[in-house]
C-alpha cells in the first residue's frame, strides 16, 4: 500500500499545525465553539457551551484509556472528555465501580509462579467477591449507573460504549450490559476471540444491545476467522481498530470496512507506520507522521453516511511539555480538518 503522503486529501502535518496555529491565533473556530454555527451544542445550564466533535456528520469521540496517565478517578476522567472537546465517548470501566463506591480489592500486590496467593490472601479474595456480588444486587443497580450517566450527559458528554464486564457467565454478563444499558451506551467491547463472541452475543441480543469485539493483531495471526467470530450472533459487532489492523498487516482499512460496514459499531484511530515500512514497522506516531489512512477512513465513513463512531486512542507517546488532554484535543481537531 502507498503511503498516505501520496493519497489525494492527506492532510499533512505541516498543513494541519499551520491550521492549528491559525485556530490558536483566533483567525477562525471549530464549528463546535462558534456560538453562531449550527453544530454548536448547548448545554442544559442556560447558554453554557458543551462539547460537540460530530463533524460532518462523523461522530468523533475517544476511548478513555486516552488519558490513563491521570490521577484523580472518574472525574479527571470526566473534566479530561469536556477539556478534550470530546462529546461522546468510549468509557473504560476501570474505577467506575469504585467511584460508585464498591468494596475494594483487599490485595495490593500480584501473584506470580514464585510468590503465589497464600492461604490468607485467597480467604480475603473469597471475601470480597462476595461482598462485591452483594454491593453489586444492593447499590450496583442500573438506577446507580443512570445516575452516572446523568452526570456525564449533564457536562455535554454521551457515552456510547463501555469497556467492561463483570465476569463471563451468563448472570455476570447479563448484569454488565443492563449497567451499560442503563450508561446509555449501544454495547460492551471486549477482545476478539472465539470465547467472547460465543458467550457475549446471545446475552448482548437478549438485551437488545452489541458484543462490540475490538482487534489488536489478531488480522496478521494464522487462521484468525472474523467472520466466524461474527457468526456466533447478528448482535455480534466490531470495534475495529484501523490502527491496528494497518500496523500489523500492511493492508488498508479502508477495503475493510467497505466490505464489513454493516458489522463496524466503532473505529478505534491511530497513526502507525505500516507492517510493510522497511525502517519502523508497526509503531505508533504522532497523527500526520505516520502512514495509516486516516483521511480516507473518515471521509469514507462521512461520505457514505455510515452510522460508525470513530474513537480516538491516544497510544504514542506524550512529549513532557503536553499532556493526554492536550494531544487528544489536537488529534479531535485534525480529524475535524478532515471531515469539514
Amino acid at each position: 500500500m502507498k503511503n498516505e503522503k501520496n493519497l489525494p486529501g492527506k492532510l499533512s502535518r505541516r498543513s494541519f499545525l499551520g491550521a492549528s496555529v491559525a485556530i490558536a491565533a483566533g483567525a477562525f473556530l471549530p464549528a463546535a465553539y462558534s456560538c453562531g454555527s449550527k453544530n454548536a451544542l448547548l448545554g442544559t445550564a442556560g447558554n453554557r457551551m458543551v462539547p460537540n466533535s460530530k463533524f460532518g456528520g462523523v461522530q468523533i469521540g475517544a476511548i478513555t484509556y486516552s488519558f490513563r496517565d491521570l490521577s484523580g478517578g472518574l472525574e479527571a476522567t470526566l473534566k479530561a472528555c469536556v477539556d478534550a472537546g470530546l462529546s461522546s465517548v468510549e468509557l473504560m470501566g476501570t474505577g467506575v465501580e469504585d467511584y460508585l463506591g464498591a468494596p475494594k480489592f483487599p490485595i495490593q500486590r500480584r501473584p506470580t509462579r514464585e510468590n503465589p496467593w497464600t492461604d490468607a490472601e485467597k480467604k480475603s479474595i473469597d471475601q470480597y467477591t462476595n461482598a462485591l456480588k452483594e454491593w453489586r444486587k444492593v447499590n450496583g443497580t442500573p438506577d446507580k449507573y443512570a445516575q452516572l450517566r446523568k452526570k456525564f450527559n449533564d457536562a455535554g458528554v454521551n457515552i456510547h460504549i463501555y469497556k467492561w464486564t463483570a465476569g463471563n457467565t451468563d448472570e455476570e454478563l447479563d448484569y454488565s450490559f443492563k449497567v451499560a444499558k442503563a450508561l446509555g451506551a449501544i454495547g460492551i467491547t471486549a477482545v476478539a476471540n472465539d470465547e467472547n463472541a460465543r458467550l457475549m452475543g446471545p446475552v448482548a441480543a437478549r438485551n437488545g444491545m452489541y458484543a462490540i469485539l475490538h482487534n489488536h493483531y489478531q488480522f496478521a495471526e494464522p487462521g484468525f476467522d472474523v467472520d466466524k467470530l461474527l457468526a456466533y450472533s447478528p448482535a455480534n459487532m466490531l470495534n475495529f481498530d484501523a490502527g491496528h489492523y494497518f500496523g500489523s498487516t500492511g493492508l488498508n482499512p479502508a477495503d475493510f470496512i467497505r466490505k464489513y460496514h454493516t458489522r463496524i459499531a466503532s473505529l478505534h484511530l491511530k497513526d502507525k507506520t505500516s507492517a510493510t515500512n522497511a525502517t519502523q514497522k508497526n509503531t505508533n506516531q504522532v497523527w500526520g507522521q505516520g502512514e495509516t489512512p486516516l483521511t480516507e477512513v473518515l471521509q469514507l465513513v462521512r461520505d457514505q453516511k455510515w452510522p460508525i463512531y470513530c474513537d480516538i486512542e491516544l497510544e504514542y507517546p506524550v512529549a513532557p511539555w503536553s499532556t493526554s488532554v492536550k494531544e487528544v484535543r489536537t488529534c479531535m481537531q485534525y480529524c475535524r480538518q478532515i471531515l469539514i
